[in-house]
């Protein structure tokens, strides 16, 4: 399984600069964090046979997965809040089921709930715990070494210890904390 974090998004822009939580919700990847996803795409493609791509319902991770998927010729198999980004900052409030189809009608959200996104800081323990039942999930999926999943920079931490900068690309085996970066930003 390969896990990719989201390319650089409008908010990790701004907050790069300054350190300060913007206020923008759910922000759109900027110019460099689709030349990110391109890249990463290459490597993708260079590296493992993907079978089927997964992507948080983030704003974010979804443009870096459709770039990802066009690249490789194939599509998004799975939107899923699972492998969302711990809730912590402004830009983790998602955008309801109906919004989300206005940018991206080829996809389906009828499975999501309104708000699929926490209303509230998420603990540590709970992300921990939410990694958890992923990993438990995907053991049993008989696609997992064909899998591309895209996500957020404290969900693959939780899922494989690793820290890892936008459109960082990181083999994960069946132990996660053997997982390797193969591809840095």
């Amino acid at each position: 399984m390969l896990m990719v974090r989201h390319g650089q998004s409008e908010f990790n822009a701004h907050f790069n600069r300054t350190r300060r939580d913007p206020g923008i919700r759910d922000p759109d990847l900027t110019d460099e964090g689709r030349a990110q996803a391109r890249v990463a795409a290459k490597i993708i493609a260079a590296h493992d046979s993907v079978r089927e791509i997964w992507s948080s319902p983030y704003r974010r991770a979804l443009q870096t997965a459709e770039i990802i998927a066009e690249h490789l010729g194939g599509r998004i198999h799975t939107v899923t809040p699972i492998v969302g980004e711990r809730a912590a900052y402004f830009c983790d409030y998602g955008s309801a089921p109906h919004v989300l189809r206005e940018s991206f009608p080829h996809l389906s959200f009828d499975h999501l709930e309104t708000q699929w996104w926490p209303d509230h800081e998420e603990p540590v323990s709970a992300l921990q715990l939410r990694a958890n039942r992923f990993l438990t999930e995907i053991d049993q999926h008989e696609a997992r070494d064909g899998l591309l999943i895209v996500s957020h920079w404290g969900f693959i931490q939780a899922v494989t210890g690793l820290p890892v900068g936008n459109c960082s690309v990181v083999k994960v085996p069946s132990n996660p904390t053997a997982a390797t970066v193969v591809h840095a930003t």
